[in-house]
Order: C-alpha cells, then structure tokens, then sequence
C-alpha cells in the first residue's frame, strides 16, 4: 500500500486526523518522495554541514554567474570612455539606448522565463542562457553602428533575463528563510566587486593602443569567450533540485528538503494555479517590493551607464576614472554586507533599508549643488557620488524579502514576473533621464532620482505596516485557538499553500 493510501484509509477511521497529517495530492510527485509526515530535527553541527555542501554548489554558482552578468553588463559603460561611441558613431541620445533595449526585452519575456524557471531544469536552463549570452557579448567586437550594437543588447537582455529571478527561486528552494537574506547579499554584491575588478581590467583593456582590434573590443571578446566556457561548468556543476542532486547522498537530499520545512514556501510544484496567480497580482506587498524595484533600479541603471561620463565630467582622465569605479565597488560591498549585517542583529528589514537611503538623499543633493572649480571640490564629488548608491540595500533587501515572504509556487512565479517586470521598467528609464544637453552635472537626472528616494521612503513605510498588521491578525487567530495557525510541526508546509492561504504563516518585515 502506498503512503497516500494509507493516510486516505487513516482519514475514513479518523477524520480529525486530517488537519494533523499532509494532503499529498497537494504536493508535487518528485518532492512528495522525500518529505515526512512530522517535522524532522537536524542538529546543529548537521545542519551546518548541510549548509556547507548546498553552499558548494549552489552558493558558489550564484555568485559567479551574478558577478559575470554584472562586470558583462558594466562593460557599456567602460566602454563609453575608450572609443565605442566614437568608433560606431552614436549620436545623440543613442548611447542610453544601448542600456533601455536590455531592459525593454526583460520587460517583454520576463514572464514567459519565470513561467519557464518553474518548469525546466533549473540547473540546465541557467547553463545555455550563460553560453548564450557570452556568444552575444563576443559578437559585440564586431559592431561597427548603432543598429548592430542595438541588436546584440537587444539579445543580451533576452537571455540575461533568467538569472535574478532563477536565484530568487534557487535561494527559496535550498535556503532557510533566516539565511536568504545573507545569500541574496552575496551574489547581489557582485555588483561591486565587477566596479572593482572591472575598472582594473578596463584600465588594463585601455592599455591596448596596437593590434587588430581596438581596446574595447578586446573587452568585449574576452568577456564572451570566459562566459561561454564558465556557462558549461554550470550545466556540469550544478544540480536542478535537492530531489534531482545526483551528487548528494539520498540521505542527504531528505534532509536537505526538510531543512527548508519551515519556509513554508514550498520547494517544487509544476502544476499552474489560477487562483494563485490572481492572488499574487492582487497582493499589495507583491506590489510594494516590485514599486521598491521600480525607486532603485532607475538611479542605479543610469548612474552605472553614466558612471564613467559622469566621474570624467569631473575633471579626471579616462584612466584615473577607470581606477575611480574600484573604489565605487568597494563601497557598494560595504554597504550590503552592512545591511545583511545589521537585519541579521535587529531582525528589521525594512527599517535597515531606511536608514541607508538617507545618504543617498545627501548625495545627490551635493551633486546638484556643488561646483567644479578645485581638486578637493571635484573628489568631494566623487565621494558623494559614491554615497549616493547607498539606497543600493533596499533592491538587494527586498528581493531576500521577495523569497521568504511569498508561498505557493505559481503565486511565487507571478510575484517574481511582476517584480522584475518592474525591475526592467526602472533600468528601461534610468538612462532615458540623463539627457544628451544637460551634460555633464545632468541636474535632471539627479532632480528625478530625489524623486525616486522620497517615493521609495513612503513604500517602505506602507510596506511594513502592512506586514506587521498581517501578522498580528494571525497572532490573534492562533491565540484564539485556531490549530492551524499555530502548528508548530508545520504539517502542510509542503503543499502548495500561498502565504495568505497557510495561517500558520509568519512575514518578515
């Protein structure tokens, strides 16, 4: 007899036993084979060997697939201050192009992919996208106008498009919720590490002055060829699911599934749910993470497309700007590791998030206001400049809080479309708004980021009263003793539920 035949035959001798066990038929076939009816206790030491081997192979991953896309897509704007523009004769407003056409075909596909990620090998899936944008990234030498370098960003966005959502995903599937936020922080922060290592390989691309090839297609062609071999590795190294890990101990892989038990988000379910996709449309806090998307990611898209137009209108060389932009990365690490930190020790996400847009209001302001005339004034610029991508912990903070918040995996899917729908939207903007004339302070563009921090400050507000309120009526539920909102051996933690449908559901705000 199978186990879903003995639960059903359990039930008809004791229906009261059915709130206190599992539905199967709601939980997916694959993951069904390695859960339990009770929750497991893993100790201490075991949990952390756990971690380590999830680590290896996962962590490991994310973080240098983030840091390839990262220094891939911040290769425009080192290129923009060693010839590009010159050598394909853009004119006007067509550089920022160059950025906007990314993320219009993130908009466009963003959904079919999450509806994809849901569905394929995650693993398998990740490794061709990688392959595919280093191809295009390579192809990118070959430009010589603006329709060719259009068409290959155009390309670029397309298969770009899978990696953050595939890490919100990967993140919730092997992590505990009290460790997402450190691993989102993590490959996140590759943002910077690409200014640091970046800047110094451009400074050294910008040392090429003989040869076939100009210095930026160097950049370009090296990129691609590194991707493309690094997007095979993946294919090899990484397995697709804790059920589908060929390189861990079946053991190992229960134990993995059961230490993600109390997420209550689910692991794997491949079955669409209309009613869940309704739900995560409906969600208001779906909406306030992807409208915290929207605040960050149109400073952060034009201030790194400008980043090295902007530094050099200061007064610096093209190489003295290239070395610059290793500082910026420094400082971007700072402050995610310092924001992951302090959530870690106070437990407030979304007030850690407020904390550091205050520097980023202080920034742009001194650099609407402070005049270019001496040396110290140009690198008192440069230091605000750098403060002013503080507000970068709240993208980072909110896509942690994107994974351990929703539940149900088609809910899950719809809230991370709509997010990076969003996400794509504000990229799509941010170069849009530093115009060709209002160069080289570009008061616009920095009028309009202002804009963007004050409207961030009221969503995060709202976001958090309304998670708490959310909580404190389940509290209320369980204290007036409701079972299924203070389950503490969280029974259905593996069927499908979405965070609105389990009452035992706690968010973290």
């Amino acid at each position: 007899m199978s186990k879903n035949d003995t639960i059903e035959a359990d039930r008809v001798d004791d229906p009261e036993l059915e709130k206190s066990r599992p539905d199967y038929g709601k939980v997916d076939k694959e993951l069904a084979q390695y859960v339990s009816d009770r929750r497991v206790e893993i100790s201490p030491e075991e949990d952390t060997r756990l971690r380590k081997l999830i680590d290896k192979r996962i962590l490991a991953v994310m973080i240098t697939t983030y840091f390839l896309q990262a220094i891939d897509k911040g290769t425009m704007s080192f290129a923009s201050i060693m010839g590009i523009i010159e050598d394909n004769d853009l004119q006007k407003q067509e550089y920022q192009w160059l950025t906007t056409c990314i993320y219009i075909t993130i908009l466009v596909v963003e959904y079919p992919q999450n509806w994809l990620i849901a569905r394929v090998p995650i693993a398998k899936y990740l490794s061709f996208s990688i392959m595919a944008w280093g191809a295009v990234l390579a192809c990118t030498a070959a430009c010589h106008n603006f329709a060719g370098l259009v068409t290959v960003r155009t390309l670029l966005g397309l298969f770009e498009s899978v990696c953050q959502p595939a890490f919100v995903v990967l993140s919730s599937t092997w992590y505990k919720r009290e460790e997402q936020t450190a691993r989102v922080t993590y490959w996140y922060m590759m943002n910077g590490a690409q200014q640091m290592v970046g800047g110094l390989l451009a400074y050294c691309f910008s040392l090429i002055t003989t040869g076939p090839l100009k210095s930026w297609q160097w950049l370009f062609l090296g990129y691609g060829v590194v991707s493309v071999v690094y997007g095979g590795f993946v294919g090899w190294w990484m397995p697709d699911s804790p059920m589908r890990a060929k390189c861990f101990s079946e053991e190992d892989k229960r134990l993995m599934v059961e230490r993600v038990r109390a997420n209550q988000t689910g692991v794997q379910n491949r079955e669409w749910k209309k009613s869940q996709a309704w739900e995560g449309i409906k969600d208001p806090q779906a909406w306030g993470y992807a409208l915290i998307q929207l605040c960050t990611t149109l400073p952060t898209s034009g201030l790194g497309s400008f980043q090295g137009l902007i530094i050099k209108g200061f007064g610096f060389t093209t190489l003295q700007t290239q070395l610059l932009a290793m500082v910026l990365g420094a400082y971007i690490i700072i402050v995610l590791l310092s924001s992951s930190w302090l959530v870690k020790k106070t437990g407030q996400n979304l007030l850690v998030m407020l904390g550091f847009v205050v520097p980023s209001f202080v920034g742009t302001i001194c650099l609407m206001t402070v005049p270019i005339e001496s040396l110290g004034q140009k690198v008192g610029l440069v230091i605000c400049y750098y403060i002013t991508l503080s507000f970068w912990s709240a993208q980072t903070l909110a896509l942690s809080m994107l994974s351990r918040n929703v539940a149900g995996q088609t809910k899950k899917s719809v809230c991370v479309a709509l997010n990076f729908i969003v996400w794509s939207t504000g990229n799509a903007i941010g170069p849009q708004v530093f115009l060709d004339w209002d160069k080289p302070r570009y008061f616009i563009a920095f009028a309009t980021h202002l804009g963007c921090y004050s409207l961030l400050v009221i969503v995060i507000i709202g976001l958090r009263f309304y998670l708490k309120h959310q909580n404190k009526k389940r509290d209320a539920l369980a204290e007036a003793g409701a079972s299924e909102a203070r389950d503490d051996q969280l029974v259905h933690a593996f069927e499908d539920l979405t965070d609105k449908e389990n009452p035992n559901f706690r968010y973290v705000y």
